[in-house]
């Protein structure tokens, strides 16, 4: 790496901030793509002439290979060094996702899906574990870290205006075509702009075994509960799957417990504090992943809304994510413990979501949609800023990327049992309220106005779950992070290993 690729350590990055917009840039690419290919996928699979039964691979693909490598994306960014799998994570989603845009069948499709996970792997952990080592004062650290939570809550919902808007005026293949701008700018910005510090490489041998059984355990994880949601729980393949991955990630732990230089330290999962973010998240990300789908739905199906129209209906949560992370969470994490900022901030959302729980067909959105959607925004960005900024809380220099990598984990997984969880639970009370009430339907209009009103008792039903998730993810936050504000009296029981690590300093144990 040349000279001006590094700083010295504890020498605060000239140019940090501009560092800051490049990774910015990064993580809302990778942001967007998780829903902006979801808007353009009906119009791909009538174009290239994508089955029923196989359109799923056009998403599940992707969830694999970035779910599934993440562990080991984390590793190589500690490995090589950050900045150097940042450029080439964004230069191998640029190239994946221009033979997505190219494709001319369906296999060359779920190819470039599957490539996009793969180099999303390694971008999104080198990015999260470059802010941990360029922002070092904890004042800094939270306005970076509450614009990166923004980003990380809100670019999912700018991506459904974005897709709606590339496949109604253009063509969906612009859908693709879109991140190569993001990255080539992104990469060119990294490469002149980031400088690492000294010293924070993990030049340990790989752990092949590790990566072996975290890779193909977190795959039939993910692909369990992304089978499930289309097959049933009970289906052979499934349950094959969740065992699977258990016996492989049971293995994983022991083996990490024993070799010397470990894919994952299990000191990065055991500190209470970072456990207990990790757990914390990913709760929160399977409510809110649901609710994205059954909003989604319900606005188009029920209210019949264009996928534009759509999009913007969610930019209210976007704003109050922007506003509960840049504003809230970023002014308070210096003054207050983090889990003051996060416990309250999943039960704010949680009432956002309580709110939503009252939807009928012809529920007004101004009333009722916009301002559950308002508080699940403000609580969300709320406790998203702290959590990202304490997932690498504490760690060694060398453990930054897994760490980071973690937290993309949690999400991962998170994602894929909300979806299909929730999803499982609205489809059971749907099909029981029509059953219930489709014999007193004497006429096809009748007929249709149940099932409709099926769909909705199903959406509020998995509603009604995903606010107990959340007040379960306060809970956990509440009661396992005890860690002090930034600059504060250090809190006991940090964790086994806590006492071995060199703290990046951003928040004093």
């Amino acid at each position: 790496m040349s000279e001006t690729a590094v700083k010295a350590p504890g020498v605060p990055d000239a140019g940090r901030w501009k560092a800051l917009v490049f990774i910015a840039l990064a993580q809302l690419m990778v942001v967007l793509d998780s829903t902006i290919v979801n808007i353009a996928l009906p119009s791909a699979q009538q174009d290239l002439g994508i089955s029923d039964g196989n359109r799923q691979w056009v998403v599940t693909a992707y969830a694999l290979a970035f779910g599934g490598l993440l562990l080991f994306g984390g590793r190589i960014a500690d490995l090589w060094g950050r900045k150097r799998a940042f450029v080439v994570g964004l230069a191998g989603f640029a190239l994946a996702s221009a033979l997505g845009g190219a494709a001319t069948n369906e296999a060359m499709m779920f190819g470039a899906r599957a490539l996009q996970g793969a180099f999303g792997a390694m971008l999104a952990p080198a990015a999260l574990s470059l802010l941990a080592v360029t922002f070092t004062d904890a004042k800094e650290r939270a306005k970076a870290f509450g614009i990166y939570g923004a980003i990380a809550g809100g670019g999912a919902a700018v991506g459904l205006i974005l897709g709606g808007f590339l496949t109604e005026y253009l063509d969906w293949r612009w859908t693709f075509f879109v991140n190569i701008p993001f990255a080539v700018v992104a990469a060119a910005g990294a490469w002149f702009v980031i400088r690492e510090p000294e010293g924070g490489r993990n030049r340990s041998a790989l752990d092949v075994p590790g990566v072996f059984l975290s890779t193909l355990g977190l795959v039939a994880l993910v692909y369990g509960f992304t089978r499930a949601e289309s097959e049933g729980w009970s289906e052979s393949v499934t349950v094959g799957m969740f065992v699977a991955s258990a016996v492989l990630l049971i293995a994983f732990v022991l083996v990490e417990s024993r070799v010397k230089a470990p894919l994952l330290p299990l000191r990065v999962v055991t500190d209470r504090n970072r456990g207990g973010v990790y757990l914390s998240l990913g709760l929160a990300i399977i409510a809110m992943f649901g609710l994205f789908l059954f909003l989604t739905y319900y606005l188009q199906v029920v209210k019949g809304y264009s996928p534009v129209k759509t999009g913007f209906a969610f930019l209210p949560m976007v704003a109050g994510m922007i506003t509960g992370s840049t504003q809230i969470g970023t002014r308070l994490l210096t003054r207050v413990p983090p889990r003051l900022l996060m416990g309250p901030g999943f039960l704010v959302a949680a009432v956002g979501m309580l709110l939503l729980t009252q939807l009928e067909i012809d529920t007004s959105y101004a009333g009722v949609l916009l301002p559950g959607m308002v508080l699940l925004g403000l609580g969300m960005g709320t406790a998203f800023m702290p959590a990202m900024s304490m997932a690498t809380q504490g760690v060694r220099p060398q453990d930054a990327g897994v760490a980071s990598a973690m937290v993309n984990t949690s999400q991962q997984v998170g994602g894929a049992i909300g979806t299909a969880l929730l999803n499982t639970i609205a489809a059971s009370a749907t099909a029981s309220y029509i059953t219930d009430h489709i014999g007193g339907a004497n006429s096809r209009t009748q007929q249709q106005l149940v099932q409709i009103q099926g769909q909705v008792q199903g959406y509020t039903s998995a509603i009604w779950f995903a606010v107990g998730i959340l007040v379960a993810a306060s809970a956990i936050a509440l009661t396992l992070i005890n860690v002090g504000r930034p600059g504060g009296p250090a809190a006991s029981g940090s964790g086994e290993g806590a006492e071995d690590e060199l703290p990046i300093p951003v928040v004093a144990h």
